[in-house]
């Protein structure tokens, strides 16, 4: 902490790039754990019946398409929790709002698109299927990271 009692953001009280690479790495496994889980699900899913089909076009979203767009979101998400470590100072608190209010964002377009009912309800099943995966284990990364600095930089300021 500084004078004024406001801990200094995680990136500026011990190594930045460790720090970083500590959440990039638990981002890239949970990354790749959500791609999984969504894919069997999405597989599950079409296995008892649901067509994954988006009137708009009249498309079918493939099982890949799943996967390749939780990976792509689920890598933003990442993004964001590195991003408010270096500059939050309190990442961990943040990003769970973040990637709360940003989940039920995205909980918007498939109750929106149309689709039929068994359709809907798996793609919001996915949207959180996701969730679960990365949101849990890159907040309590974060908090780790950050209780880890602020205890290293006590020790440090009271010498």
């Amino acid at each position: 902490m500084n004078d004024t009692g406001v801990a200094a953001p995680a990136s500026r009280r011990t190594g930045s790039s460790q720090l970083l690479r500590r959440i990039a790495v638990t981002g890239l496994v949970a990354t790749l754990a959500a791609m999984v889980a969504t894919a069997v699900a999405a597989a599950l899913a079409r296995a008892v019946g649901v067509d994954f089909e988006v009137p708009e076009g009249g498309e079918t979203i493939p099982v890949t398409g799943v996967a390749v767009v939780t990976g792509f979101f689920s890598l933003v998400g990442t993004v964001i929790a590195a991003a408010l470590l270096r500059w939050s100072a309190r990442p961990a608190e943040r990003f769970l709002w973040t990637a709360v209010t940003l989940t039920v964002v995205s909980l918007v377009p498939p109750v929106l698109s149309e689709a039929n009912a068994a359709t809907t309800v798996a793609l919001v099943g996915l949207h959180l299927v996701a969730a679960a995966v990365m949101i849990p284990p890159l907040t309590r990364s974060l908090r780790v990271i950050a209780q880890r600095s602020e205890h290293l930089t006590g020790s440090i300021d009271a010498e």
